[in-house]
């Protein structure tokens, strides 16, 4: 398997996990609970913190990956 490959599926996993946990904890401070019955407010809410926290945990993920790889370009 090649090593770069396996370097990103790993970096964008960790970054996606870590993101939505950050996103998942955020909302459970602010009192947003996904797994609650039903689709209210508080839910959606939950919901969507998950996802935008995935999300960015991914982007800062591949950001982290290319400023490694430029570096050992140089």
């Amino acid at each position: 398997m090649n090593k770069s490959l396996l370097l990103e599926g790993l970096s964008d996993a960790i970054g996606f996990i870590g993101g939505a946990l950050l996103g998942f904890w955020l909302g459970r401070a602010l009192g947003l609970d996904v797994f609650e019955a039903g689709y209210s407010n508080a839910s959606i809410g939950g919901i969507l913190l998950v996802g935008l926290g995935g999300g960015l945990g991914l982007q800062l993920a591949r950001r982290w990956r290319g400023k490694a790889s430029s570096k050992k370009e140089n």
